[in-house]
């Protein structure tokens, strides 16, 4: 991997183009993440550009003043963006897990083309989600640009795994084009060690492979004592057990899980399920949940609010499909941790989430809600948990400043990505 001169010792920023399908101001996920990259290589001496979509996530759906259909830029944090079409619809499934990033690569091609050719990028940093705009990026070697994927999400896989896409010949195709792409970046940083040995199994080399997990940040995110607004807009009072999930709500995040174990308490007094977010699953599960008076639903909240938000919770659940488990790392764990409550996460005994989690978090199998209750009635009972841990402390490996900077010097080529440990 070359190594770039420090654009502060040197005096020349060094230009990054990120192309992305999600970017700020999404509130939560890639989109969030991604933003985030991007304000922190500007405050830290970087050229940055961004070529992405109008903002849609997790809603599927583009929000005023932004449109889906046309064209638009902006600088936001300092970052100069150019959002390009895409087909959306709020009712995400089947095909259109294919149609909308699809159409994203094509409307951004020429753009994403045209920023290389007259801004001349150092590096060309590519996010996947979506693998679909690689094609683009990777042609940015040819004028000497330096190619990094960042893999938040192994989206073929997920898709498949989720039963988005079905059909064995159809996914040995996506399967071996996604393999040749993401053999053909320098550099491919990823979130977890099991998408690592993933990426590694579709033929990456390990030496051009590095490690960054999602991040929170602690000095904003962490307990705060007292009333919780929340529960006053809920009609929740003090004395009850509220049992939050947050984030987006997709197929992935297996929320049926959830709803069943609430299924299950109805009987049990003072035990309330608060779901924030929104996603495609969202309009089905309020419908499902419409006879449960302890399931309650919040609208996806704004930056100021999540502090306040994630300390609403008495126990935090992190549902996820089996067959997606190590396909992504939940980016909402660290906030989750930092919050300083307690953390319940369907995980099997095999996966990266399992091992992270184990000695801090209660622990369930993936699917099973009547597991899901009995863990949750034995904390709303007693007021404590066996398998409890800190979590604060173990939210510091998933520290902000560090993870950004550790990100920043594989940008730069200062680190190189086989040298670095989990």
């Amino acid at each position: 991997m070359p190594t770039f001169a420090n654009p502060d010792a040197a005096g020349i920023a060094l230009k990054i183009l990120i192309y992305s399908i999600n970017y700020a101001p999404e509130m939560i996920g890639v989109g969030r993440s991604t933003g985030e990259i991007g304000a922190y290589l500007d405050e830290n001496g970087f050229d940055v550009s961004v070529v992405t979509t109008p903002p849609h996530y997790p809603g599927w759906h583009a929000r005023p003043p932004y449109s889906a259909w046309r064209y638009a830029q902006e600088t936001r944090a300092g970052v100069k963006i150019l959002r390009c079409p895409i087909l959306l619809r709020t009712k995400i499934h089947g095909i259109w897990r294919l149609i909308a990033p699809l159409s994203f690569a094509l409307t951004s091609a020429p753009v994403a083309l045209w920023k290389m050719v007259t801004g001349r990028p150092d590096v060309v940093l590519c996010i996947e989600p979506t693998v679909f705009t690689a094609p683009a990026g990777l042609l940015s070697r040819l004028l000497g640009a330096h190619t990094v994927l960042h893999v938040q999400d192994l989206e073929i896989d997920a898709a498949f795994a989720v039963g988005h896409l079905k059909g064995d010949f159809l996914q040995k195709i996506a399967v071996a084009m996604e393999s040749w792409l993401l053999r053909r970046f320098s550099t491919v940083i990823t979130i977890s060690e099991q998408m690592r040995k993933r990426l590694i199994a579709k033929g990456v080399e390990p030496g051009r492979i590095g490690l960054v997990r999602n991040w929170v940040d602690m000095t904003k995110i962490k307990p705060i004592a007292g009333d919780n607004a929340f529960r006053a807009e809920l009609g929740l009072s003090r004395e009850d057990f509220i049992v939050l999930y947050a984030g987006n709500i997709g197929a992935k995040q297996s929320l049926d899980v959830v709803v069943e174990a609430a299924r299950q308490l109805t009987s049990t007094p003072g035990v309330h399920f608060v779901i924030a977010g929104d996603g495609p699953e969202k309009p089905r599960l309020v419908q499902n949940c419409a006879i449960l008076p302890n399931v309650h639903f919040l609208p996806l909240q704004p930056e100021e609010r999540l502090c306040e938000l994630l300390n609403l919770a008495d126990l935090h659940v992190l549902p996820q499909s089996s067959g997606a488990a190590d396909l992504v790392l939940p980016s909402k764990l660290g906030g989750m941790l930092a919050s300083g409550k307690p953390v319940l996460a369907t995980a099997d005994a095999d996966t990266e989430l399992f091992e992270v989690l184990y000695g801090t978090a209660i622990l369930v199998p993936a699917g099973d809600s009547r597991a899901m209750a009995r863990e949750i009635g034995i904390l709303a009972r007693e007021g404590s948990h066996p398998a409890l841990g800190d979590g604060r402390k173990l939210a510091q490996i998933f520290d902000r400043e560090n993870s950004l900077a550790k990100f920043a010097a594989f940008l730069r080529g200062q680190v190189s990505p086989g040298t670095e440990a989990a």
